[in-house]
């Protein structure tokens, strides 16, 4: 997924898009090194150390890795597309977001 997930944040750089990760490693520093080392330049947040954490709990998040697309206004419009169903929606969203 990386890779993807690197091309999508530099196509959209100048594009109302965010990709933001979500790590439940229980070792911080680990996850660390994985950021520099695979190069990922998007905003990551720890999860406790847990795939049960607070994120995931909140997010009622079941299986890891799970994709949610949401829209300018923060409502989940999509729950774990991947590869071109991804990227239509990711489309379709910011089409939308810049009509607005």
């Amino acid at each position: 997924m990386y890779p993807h997930e690197r091309s999508l944040v530099k196509e959209l750089a100048d594009k109302p898009f965010a990709l933001l990760g979500v790590n439940s490693d229980t070792d911080r520093e680990v996850i660390k090194e994985v950021v520099i080392e695979k190069d990922l330049p998007w905003r990551s947040f720890w999860n406790g150390g847990s795939t049960s954490g607070p994120i995931s709990t909140q997010w009622n998040v079941s299986g890891w890795p799970t994709v949610y697309v949401l829209d300018a206004k923060g409502v989940i419009r999509h729950k774990n597309p991947r590869g071109p169903e991804l990227d239509a929606a990711i489309e379709a969203l910011i089409a939308e977001a810049e009509a607005e």
